[in-house]
């Protein structure tokens, strides 16, 4: 039985993780001591599961999904805002059986260390000089979503870094080493190992503990981490040649309808109108598919007809930006 592919794209979930082979020897971690999910792992959100069930993956996608997989790279996804960029993470956490999705929102703030974990010297200084005895560097520190994926796992966890192309300058460049090595110390545990060699701390998405060793993480199984990115920028040849990259386009019309009937059912003659007026604009402007979702849904549950709801579809799916005008002779 051939092993390719890992990820199908038919949103049955399936443990096909299980058939993954050994990473290329330069991709091989062996972080520990192990770090196993917790038997009452939390429930995805009802919209995450939505997402994750109505994803539509094109070919492509399909493809170097599994190529990331394969070769334990994370998978930096480009395209058009609705695309699906983030709900692919989902779709491959929930078909992987991967647990549910770390989330790190980018933002121009955003630094490495944000990722990594969050410490609070002050509320340490205010412990210590009331509680001594529990004043444990540990108790003031949480890993974040970048920290928490890279634990010593013995399944990948899932990392959807969200609009990467907002953040600062440094910020690509400094993720490098991270997800190259794929690990990382915590300084503030570092300094404290000669005399509290193992800490408990916080992961990120619950509010169970984890054993971190003398303050160094590294990770067992990589994480599939993926990467988005609006095209507001350009990345550095550096961070581009360690991901897989994946360029979603707006999808044609039986991708669309496909997008559709998986959102809201099958498509009655004015859901058809409404997919042809938004592929029709999509020539003169950016849309996003989940405007045209928004439309559909509206001018169903609203009772309008006619021209009223001719109007609210075209207030809907007004232009995110215009196209450029043709240059001038």
């Amino acid at each position: 039985m051939s092993l390719w592919p890992v990820y199908t794209g038919s949103n049955a979930p399936h443990d096909g993780i299980e058939r993954l082979p050994a990473p290329p020897p330069w991709r091989a971690f062996n972080g520990g001591p192990p770090v196993r999910p917790p038997a009452d792992e939390p429930e995805p959100s009802p919209d995450q599961v939505h997402r994750a069930r109505a994803y539509r993956a094109t070919d492509q996608s399909v493809q170097l999904v599994n190529a990331a997989l394969y070769l334990r790279r994370p998978l930096l996804v480009t395209g058009p805002p609705g695309s699906g960029k983030s709900s692919l993470a989902y779709a491959v956490a929930r078909e992987l059986k991967l647990g549910p999705v770390l989330r790190w929102n980018i933002t121009s703030r955003a630094v490495l260390s944000d990722g990594l974990y969050q410490y609070d010297p002050l509320s340490r200084l205010y412990a210590a000089g009331h509680t001594p005895e529990n004043s444990g560097i540990e108790d003031h520190l949480r890993l974040g979503p970048l920290g928490t994926a890279l634990l010593p796992y013995e399944r990948p966890r899932v990392l959807l870094i969200d609009e990467i192309d907002k953040s600062d300058l440094d910020l690509p460049n400094d993720l490098l080493n991270v997800l190259e090595e794929g690990r990382y110390e915590i300084p503030e545990l570092v300094r404290a190992a000669g005399t509290r060699p193992t800490a408990e701390v916080l992961v990120a998405d619950s509010d169970r503990r984890v054993d971190v060793v003398r303050g160094r993480v590294r990770c067992r199984a990589f994480p599939f981490v993926v990467l988005t990115s609006n095209g507001e920028r350009e990345f550095p040849p550096a961070f581009l040649r360690r991901c897989v990259t994946l360029e979603l386009k707006q999808p044609v019309a039986e991708h669309l309808e496909d997008i559709v009937r998986a959102h809201l059912g099958e498509l009655d003659e004015r859901a058809r109108e409404l997919v042809r007026t938004f592929l029709e604009r999509g020539s003169a402007g950016e849309l996003a598919t989940d405007q045209l979702l928004n439309a559909i849904y509206l001018t169903r549950a609203s009772g309008l007809d006619g021209a009223s709801r001719d109007e609210l579809a075209e207030n809907l799916m007004r232009y995110l930006s215009r196209a450029p005008e043709p240059d001038a002779f």
